[in-house]
């Protein structure tokens, strides 16, 4: 059992502990995911927050066809289209210019640690939202293909193909900027 299903269900029985510890098990990682969507962090922890309120209130059943991860971004990616949907032109702020925003805790800046793993992710914010979305997917969060699918309601073959091609235009991307692989 999935440590988010059961904190969960623990939830549902009246624990609000268990709220709490979703919480802090998936925000940041949902964070980053859902500014791959938006390119505003902010609007990404309002969106986190709206998510985590929606199973709160609306406490939505969870029938274990997938990981309680899985379902969870699910929910968050339908809540961030029907944002998105209602906000057509979303602004986009570049991680570069919110490094005077001192005062406010940068999760991007904590999760991303290394010079290296900065520029990967200023190149995936080049990239097509699409690409990032699997890319964030497959490789920060650690989803399965299929679980990606169901995420991003595609087909497994359509994840496939979406990865190869984002792998390859990261990897341009990357020798665009210079980007000198370790060996």
């Amino acid at each position: 059992m999935d440590n988010g299903e059961s904190s969960y269900r623990r939830f549902l029985a009246g624990d609000d502990a268990g709220l709490y510890e979703m919480i802090c098990t998936y925000r940041a990682g949902l964070i980053l995911y859902l500014n791959s969507f938006v390119q505003d962090l902010h609007t990404a922890e309002d969106l986190a927050e709206d998510t985590f309120a929606e199973i709160a209130v609306k406490t939505p059943k969870f029938s274990g066809k997938s990981s309680f991860k899985t379902w969870l971004y699910a929910i968050a990616r339908n809540l961030t289209a029907k944002y998105l949907r209602k906000h057509r032109k979303p602004g986009i702020v570049p991680l570069e210019s919110q490094e005077h925003l001192s005062d406010e805790e940068n999760l991007e800046h904590n999760y991303i640690r290394t010079e290296q793993k900065q520029a990967v992710h200023q190149a995936l914010h080049r990239l097509k939202p699409e690409y990032r979305q699997v890319l964030y997917l497959s490789f920060f969060e650690g989803f399965t293909n299929a679980e990606a699918a169901v995420i991003m309601k595609k087909t497994n073959r359509q994840i496939e193909s979406l990865l190869y091609n984002a792998k390859k235009a990261l990897k341009a991307e990357l020798e665009r900027s210079g980007f000198d692989y370790e060996e």
